[in-house]
């Protein structure tokens, strides 16, 4: 029999070790960089480098620690709080990512559907069709788009060729250009997981719908829909957290009469140069986008506890 040392605790050892690895990871990459903003939003502005009161002074003993604890307080949050600008940043930031992602549901799902339902041969190349616009920088993209979007870009120029417009319409520095922008970038991460469920699922289902006698299109909403959820949830959330702090897109398509939270926040830290504010910020920001995600793991928890 093997003691501690031999051949099983070893594989117990290593079980413990990969398990251990993505919480190290975590912790090292996260939580302290967490720990580190959330202390700066508790700090206060200052004309000094680094910008910001108090620092703590590690060799400085017990006083040292009292005064720097003293020094901290939830100012910075009172202050977001009571301005409208941060307000109406998270506002607005949050409504473009839920209409961004509702459009790209609408788009994303037809085409997940085709894909899913072509001839094995062509899923490959569909795929790497929906693929091959993350082997160009995003910057680089993003740049396209503010020359197609110009008064005199390719756009307009298509327009007015087809007579569908007599006067170039403006583009940039609207929201619909930075819908456009978010859409077309985005629009992959709601496509693959949508077709890696519809993909998976058992055709068997719908023959068995139609030997019941049900129409094609009530198949679909019946069968089909209800098994693409989760691909749904899955491109939902890919989609709507990376939109909510979007500062690119924005920032190169949008104008500057809105903001959304991302160029505050870069406003702030940059611009303004007040980290603790800029810092309280990107907290709030990150508490906005964990709490649903908690939220909807303990729901799907449940759901399978339920379903065992």
């Amino acid at each position: 029999m093997s003691g501690p040392s031999g051949p099983a605790g070893s594989r117990d050892w290593g079980r413990r070790l990969v398990v251990l690895i993505p919480y190290l990871w975590l912790a090292a990459f996260f939580l302290v960089p967490f720990l580190i903003v959330f202390k700066l939003s508790l700090s206060q502005m200052a004309t000094a480098q680094p910008p910001y009161v108090p620092t703590l002074d590690p060799g400085g003993g017990f006083a040292a620690w009292r005064d720097f604890l003293a020094g901290l307080s939830f100012q910075n949050y009172a202050q977001l709080a009571g301005d409208w600008l941060y307000l109406s940043s998270y506002l607005r930031s949050v409504a473009i990512a839920l209409a961004s992602t509702a459009m790209l549901l609408v788009l994303g799902f037809p085409i997940a559907y085709g894909m899913a339902r072509a001839p094995r041969s062509w899923q490959g190349v569909l795929f790497m069709l929906i693929v091959l616009p993350f082997w160009t920088s995003f910057l680089i993209r993003v740049y396209a788009w503010m020359t197609i979007l110009q008064r005199d870009g390719l756009l307009n120029q298509a327009l007015l060729v087809l007579g569908i417009v007599d006067a170039p319409p403006t583009w940039l520095s609207t929201d619909t250009a930075i819908f456009i922008g978010i859409v077309y970038t985005y629009l992959p991460f709601m496509v693959l997981p949508i077709y890696a469920t519809l993909e998976r699922m058992d055709d068997t289902l719908l023959e068995a719908a139609a030997d019941l006698g049900c129409p094609r299109w009530k198949a679909f909403w019946l069968v089909t829909v209800p098994l693409a959820l989760p691909g749904v949830v899955a491109g939902s959330i890919l989609c709507v957290i990376p939109i909510v702090g979007e500062f690119v897109i924005p920032d190169l398509l949008g104008g500057s009469d809105a903001l959304m939270i991302g160029q505050t926040l870069w406003l702030e830290f940059f611009g303004n140069r007040d980290w603790p504010v800029a810092s309280a910020v990107a907290v709030v920001l990150l508490g906005l986008l964990v709490v649903p995600l908690v939220i909807y793991q303990h729901l799907q928890a449940r759901r399978l506890e339920a379903g065992r």
